[in-house]
This record gives structure tokens, C-alpha cells and sequence, in this order.
């Protein structure tokens, strides 16, 4: 099948050579950061948030070498997974926007990672779903760790107690945390959240009942996400330095 017939007629070979130079530039900076930091850049997963853009931008970022994609709407997710399987493209799905527990049904047994367990309730219809679809879930908890009242997830002083209910559930594996900067923060007001929430997550890892399991920290957008891997992020979600300015894209 060639590249016009996998994409579609809007195709051109520019568009998989400008993913191509963008991805190229942001593994760049990866690894400066990784160099900085003294890390190795092989513990870092580059997640491309392909959120709002069209199916066509997906097949090509992932004809550009990406693969791991991160969605925020599970029907989105969906529609995305459906498209991109026709061509033979088999990515990691990420969900990393908020998920209802009635969508969860619509995901388990697709996502290679959920990022946004936000609730112990959400947790239990998570394990139910998987249970009955026989399948083990990854799933991260997001951690609030800077106490916004807009901002989902657990505080700080909410995570043990939660871990200790997660932990007694079946079909979950429970990998880490995901956290997200203060909202309209400059560049460098991320540090302070980023480097505590390695602190909770390193102190968790003593705690949980798998602690050779817990080993995901998701945090750092494009933004943010050198000083994230500085503070020692896992996993950096990058939208607008890879698929470009969503606020550009037709209406």
C-alpha cells in the first residue's frame, strides 16, 4: 500500500519529512536534557499528543517513526486506534486526559498505558472491565500535587490511602504517577512541582505492593519537559513541538 493510499489524498511526502525533522529535533533536545541531568536517554518514552489533529497526522508522525500516541477523549482514542489499524500501524495508545467511568468500557483492552486514574472508583471499574475482558491494564495515578482546585487527582496526603485500595485490585497493574505542571505557568515554575512529585513518587516505591512495577513517571510537556527530565520524568507527552499549534488547525 503506498504512502498516499495509507494517509490519504491529502498526503505529500513534505508532511512525514516535517514529522521526521520535528521528532528529530525533540529527541535532540531529549537527550541534551538526559546529558544534563546525567541519564540515560533510552529511560525516556516520547509520547506524541496527537489530540484534535486529523487521523492523517497520526499515520504520518507514525510513518516519521513515532510510536507511542497520547489522547485526551476516549472517542477520539478510539476512532484513531480503528484508522490507524486498517494500515497495519499498531503504536501504544496513551489515554492521558480525564476518563469517565462509563467510557472505560470503550478502552480497556486497547490502551498500552491509562495516565489519569483519578478516583479509587475509577480504579475499581478499570479492574472490573479488564476482569471481564480478561486483560491486565497499566494505569498511572495522577498526582495533584500542587493542590489546584481546577486540577484533577489525588493530593499528596490522598495517595497512600488510595494505593493501599488499588493495590487489593484484580486485573490493574499500577506502574507510577503522572502529573502536570501548575496551569499557565512560565517555564520555570514546573521545577518545584516536578522535582516533589519524584520525591512522592521515589517514597512510593517502598510503599506499593509491587515495587518492581512501579517504575512510570509521567510529567513534562512541550513546555516543560527538559526540566522534567531533569527532575526525573519517564515519560514527556508532546503535542505542539511535534504536530505543530492546534489553534491553526481549521475550525
Amino acid at each position: 500500500m503506498s504512502n498516499v493510499e495509507l494517509i490519504g489524498s491529502e498526503f505529500n511526502e513534505d508532511i512525514v519529512r516535517g514529522f521526521e525533522q520535528r521528532i528529530a529535533e525533540v529527541k535532540g533536545s531529549i537527550a541534551n536534557s538526559c546529558k544534563k541531568a546525567g541519564r540515560d536517554v533510552g529511560c525516556i518514552t516520547l509520547i506524541g499528543v496527537s489530540k484534535v489533529f486529523p487521523v492523517s497526522y497520526a499515520k504520518a508522525a507514525y510513518l516519521a517513526g513515532l510510536r507511542d500516541f497520547g489522547e485526551n477523549r476516549v472517542q477520539e482514542l478510539v476512532s484513531k486506534i480503528e484508522e490507524l489499524n486498517k494500515c497495519d500501524m499498531r503504536p501504544n495508545w496513551h489515554l492521558i486526559g480525564s476518563l469517565q467511568k462509563n467510557k472505560v468500557k470503550y478502552i480497556v483492552g486497547k490502551t498500552h498505558l491509562i495516565h489519569s486514574v483519578d478516583t479509587v472508583d475509577l480504579a475499581r471499574e478499570i479492574s472490573r472491565k479488564s476482569v471481564a475482558n480478561g486483560v491486565v491494564t497499566s494505569i498511572l495515578l495522577e498526582a495533584n500535587i500542587s493542590g489546584e482546585e481546577s486540577k484533577h487527582g489525588f493530593r499528596e496526603n490522598e495517595l497512600n490511602a488510595a494505593i493501599d485500595d488499588i493495590c487489593t485490585l484484580d486485573g490493574l497493574k499500577l506502574k507510577g504517577l503522572m502529573t502536570m505542571a501548575p496551569i499557565q505557568s512560565i517555564h520555570g515554575d514546573a521545577r518545584p512541582v516536578f522535582s516533589r512529585t519524584k520525591k512522592v513518587f521515589d517514597s512510593l516505591k517502598g510503599y506499593v505492593k509491587a515495587p518492581n512495577e512501579w517504575d512510570t513517571l509521567s510529567m513534562g510537556m512541550s513546555q516543560d519537559y527538559d526540566i522534567a527530565i531533569e527532575e526525573g520524568s519517564t515519560i514527556v507527552r508532546i503535542g505542539t513541538s511535534i504536530f505543530g499549534d492546534r489553534s491553526k488547525l481549521p475550525q
